[in-house]
């Protein structure tokens, strides 16, 4: 995967077991945390989406384990949004621990207006945001 975007997650105590390998769960903790950050890079992120009445629900999550991640280790958790059509969005990620891969995975979203919860279209400032830092090389 071709990403464009990443950041680095520590492994926290608290996300391992006792020997410190980190629990499956924690990888959909830091796949979530990449992907708001993703957003805040365009306007107002996902904080605007909510407070414009759209959230962004996830519909599925996926995550393949290549390797254990362990406590205190530093991880480079990459980004990279597509398939938008309509309300609908994908994210693709990577996470890998220096060039070692340690899992992969996607999640997929739809946006809905947060009283009603009806299927709502992403709006188009984000979609072309997003087209536009995806296109970039």
């Amino acid at each position: 995967m071709e990403s464009r975007f990443s950041t680095e997650i520590k492994v926290r105590f608290a996300e391992t077991d006792a020997q410190g390998v980190a629990h499956h769960a924690a990888f959909f903790v830091w796949l979530e945390t990449t992907r708001i950050e993703y957003l805040a890079r365009f306007r107002g992120g996902y904080r605007e989406l909510r407070e414009k009445g759209i959230e962004a629900l996830t519909l599925e999550a996926y995550v393949r384990y290549f390797a254990p991640a362990h406590f205190d280790d530093v991880l480079t958790v990459s980004a990279r949004a597509g398939d938008l059509s309509g309300a609908r969005f994908r994210f693709d990620y990577e996470i890998v621990r220096g060039e070692e891969p340690v899992a992969e995975g996607w999640t997929t979203h739809a946006t809905v207006d947060s009283k009603t919860l009806r299927p709502t279209r992403i709006p188009d400032w984000l979609v072309h945001a997003i087209e536009q830092a995806e296109a970039r090389g």
